[in-house]
């Protein structure tokens, strides 16, 4: 199958979308099909991603990056989207590589830059299929970005919805990987959606890593935690994740516990990394900001802590969630977004009432002082998540695009 795809963003970008692009990528090449990914470039991040080279070009057999000329995202001082005049660069190379389908991930972010819909005109052309898929959930974020009144934000949002609706109804499906996510879109007036299980975890990579004695030294110079109690968190440190109930949290967390029994390690990069680290730094010394790491370093960054929390109520699927349970460790999330499809609540982690900080410490509490408990939802987890491999993810995905190419040929030939 030749499958040309868009995407608003790639490694060496860390997040749910580039993530998922890339290992259905590295499953397209092994199992022998063509693709063509355009995406952003990201070479004006040099001292960002000095390895974003690695990550365009032919990066594997039979898949090719084309890094498009890019502009500061919106918000975001770490990403890029391309710009309007590049969506040349995609028709051309569309027009010579004539891909059997196009998926477009994220084409609301990407319709904005390019003033058009990405690939559906030249599918229309070419007589193919042209899908899309829904990750994020922008006109929730929009409250945390542009701090409007509450009438007015409303607004903002119901012109974003309408936007949104006429962008993906475009397509020939919206694809989400979620129930919850799948519900959401439809009221707000998506109707060619779909859900299945597309998105999924390297089961192998954690699969194949051991809790190791001073890991935390060895790896990363941090001493004398191995005996305390290891809560991480992974994600943007930026204010759509959650950050300031977090901070909130801990801070009355502080008054009922001794903090300095804990470790708590946070992974991530954002615009509140130095509030999160003058906030903790007030509150306990075992706190560990690491900034952003390497995707193959996360299972055993996991693997070697006890407890994944999240504050985080955004996520359409929340990928970090299936990884810590592939990690054998149990989760506290809130109850919202696409994470709840994730969560067996009370049996591999605890899922909280959103904003309720009392519910959020009364589990985490709960955790802290059970290891027991903690053991059994992590092997609850890891039975849970078992489903969850991306070899599936990508096969599910394939069936897909085949149905669609079947039904456009089935069209043309009658």
């Amino acid at each position: 199958m030749k499958i040309a795809i868009i995407s608003s963003g790639f490694l060496p970008v860390v997040d749910g979308v580039s993530i998922a692009v890339f290992n259905r990528l590295i499953k397209l090449s092994k199992w022998g099909h063509q693709v063509l990914l355009f995406c952003p470039d990201y070479s004006p991040l040099l001292e960002i991603y000095p390895d974003w080279q690695n990550y365009t070009g032919n990066i594997l057999p039979g898949v090719k990056v084309i890094s498009l000329p890019s502009v500061p995202a919106i918000a975001l001082n770490f990403e890029r989207d391309p710009t309007a005049k590049s969506y040349q660069i995609v028709l051309d190379q569309l027009q010579q590589f004539q891909p059997d389908i196009i998926h477009v991930d994220e084409p609301e972010r990407l319709a904005t830059r390019f003033l058009r819909l990405p690939g559906v005109a030249f599918a229309k052309q070419a007589g193919i299929s042209c899908v899309s898929f829904f990750h994020t959930n922008y006109i929730d974020y929009a409250e945390d970005y542009f701090p409007l009144p509450r009438l007015l934000m409303r607004l903002f949002q119901s012109l974003l919805k309408l936007m949104f609706a006429r962008i993906y109804n475009s397509y020939d499906l919206t694809l989400v990987a979620t129930e919850i996510t799948k519900k959401k879109v439809r009221q707000m007036g998506i109707n060619n959606v779909l859900q299945d299980r597309l998105l999924g975890i390297n089961l192998n990579e954690f699969n194949s890593v051991t809790r190791q004695n001073n890991f935390w030294q060895k790896q990363y110079n941090i001493s004398e935690i191995d005996h305390k109690i290891k809560l991480i968190c992974i994600g943007r440190l930026t204010p759509d994740k959650g950050w300031n109930f977090t901070l909130n949290v801990f801070e009355q967390l502080a008054k009922e516990i001794e903090l300095n029994n804990l470790a708590i390690i946070i992974i991530g990069e954002g615009d509140l990394k130095e509030k999160i680290a003058e906030k903790f730094s007030q509150l306990t010394s075992n706190f560990y900001l690491l900034g952003r790491v390497s995707p193959t370093d996360i299972p055993a960054l996991l693997v070697n802590s006890d407890i994944y929390m999240t504050a985080s109520e955004k996520e359409t699927t929340g990928l970090t969630i299936l990884e810590a349970s592939a990690a054998g460790i149990p989760i506290i999330a809130p109850s919202a977004g696409g994470v709840i499809d994730n969560i067996i609540d009370g049996k591999t982690g605890f899922i909280f009432e959103p904003q309720n900080i009392d519910d959020f410490l009364s589990k985490l509490k709960l955790l802290i002082a059970e290891q027991h408990l903690r053991q059994a939802m992590g092997n609850e987890g890891k039975n849970f998540v078992a489903k969850f491999d991306w070899d599936k993810a990508v096969n599910n995905l394939l069936k897909i695009w085949q149905k669609q190419i079947e039904e456009k040929e089935h069209k043309f030939l009658s």
